[in-house]
């Protein structure tokens, strides 16, 4: 399956193509530091927000009626793969997503289901909901999960500080990780592609664990299966985003597994990241999300220092280095908004 291009500053810029001013998005641009989220939020929680098409749709929307950035990105969540596959989902207040039932061990990883895509086409609902509603005002990002991320989270059972059992499987019976890393990469793969079947113009590949990794081990041990699952959903020719947090010491390696645009999260520079990869792909990124909390001339020499160091060459999308804080001023969102499109270099 591919789809006909759209056309949009954001994708053209996906595409390193000249734009009228610099597309701007958030991650995280839909979230608690909006009010009509957390109005919604108070009455469901986050699994029900996410199975409720018309709920995940509202909640896409809102950020772009309200900040007029030029992207959705559908709100979901990159463990919802985990469900269908036969693990426990749960998010726990104050802690965060939790996983009852972890794979440890070779059972675990055998009795993994990848035939239960399906069961995530509530994810592809909302995705034509938001698309008929924004009737080609802007693209709609879906997104997933890389391997690696799912990976750790089905092993750990939730968040962890030093990935002890993810490592521990990856160093002791490297057989079985790949088995594991092939399944999730079989669930992620046809996930990614119903969404762009439903509407998505671009796919961003999450990577948010992968900075706990050497670059050895991500080259020898998590590469292969974020390029195959890039790989994927570039056959349905929409961009793809590959973006990894924490991944600043091998930016190249993570590039070399692929993507359209490379995300840059805020510990590097991202003049110097873009030239590590040769500009052979676009770039996002790469305000530092607190700098959302600065005073207003700040944030605009901030913002306009991140736009100078990514000059007049084409293929760079405004974002911030990682998703937007809760606490988050809204004024100072919309406030960077429009500083980046008055941005003239």
């Amino acid at each position: 399956m591919r789809v006909a291009p759209m056309s949009s500053r954001f994708l053209d810029a996906c595409r390193r193509r000249p734009t009228d001013v610099r597309p701007v998005w958030f991650m995280r641009q839909a979230g608690r530091y909006l009010k009509p989220y957390r109005d919604i939020r108070a009455k469901n929680s986050i699994l029900d927000i996410c199975k409720r098409p018309d709920l995940a749709a509202e909640v896409t929307l809102q950020p772009v009626e309200i900040l007029d950035v030029d992207a959705a990105i559908i709100f979901a969540d990159l463990l919802l793969p985990v469900e269908p596959m036969g693990l426990k989902l749960e998010f726990r207040a104050g802690e965060g997503p939790h996983i009852d039932n972890p794979v440890r061990d070779s059972n675990d990883v055998d009795s993994l289901s990848i035939s239960n895509t399906d069961d995530l086409g509530y994810v592809g609902e909302s995705i034509q909901l938001v698309t008929r509603a924004l009737a080609g005002k802007v693209p709609v990002i879906g997104f997933t999960g890389a391997p690696f991320t799912l990976a750790s989270y089905m092993i750990e059972g939730g968040p962890s500080k030093n990935y002890l059992n993810t490592k521990r499987m990856m160093y002791t019976d490297e057989t079985l990780w790949r088995r594991l890393m092939g399944k999730i990469v079989d669930v992620l793969g046809p996930f990614a592609i119903m969404q762009v079947a439903n509407g998505a113009r671009a796919i961003q590949v999450f990577d948010s664990w992968v900075g706990a990794l050497s670059p050895d081990d991500y080259v020898r041990y998590v590469a292969p299966y974020s390029r195959a699952l890039i790989e994927r959903i570039r056959s349905t020719g929409v961009p793809v985003i590959h973006f990894g947090t924490g991944a600043s010491g091998f930016f190249r390696e993570l590039h070399a597994a692929g993507g359209d645009v490379m995300g840059v999260d805020w510990r590097v520079n991202i003049d110097q990241a873009w030239m590590d990869i040769s500009y052979r792909s676009a770039v996002q990124g790469n305000l530092d999300p607190v700098a959302l909390f600065a005073p207003l001339p700040e944030l605009k020499a901030k913002i306009h220092e991140l736009l100078k160091r990514t000059g007049t060459r084409p293929g760079h999308i405004f974002n911030l280095g990682h998703g937007i804080l809760p606490e988050t001023p809204v004024e100072n969102v919309k406030a960077t908004v429009q500083i980046v499109r008055d941005f003239r270099p």
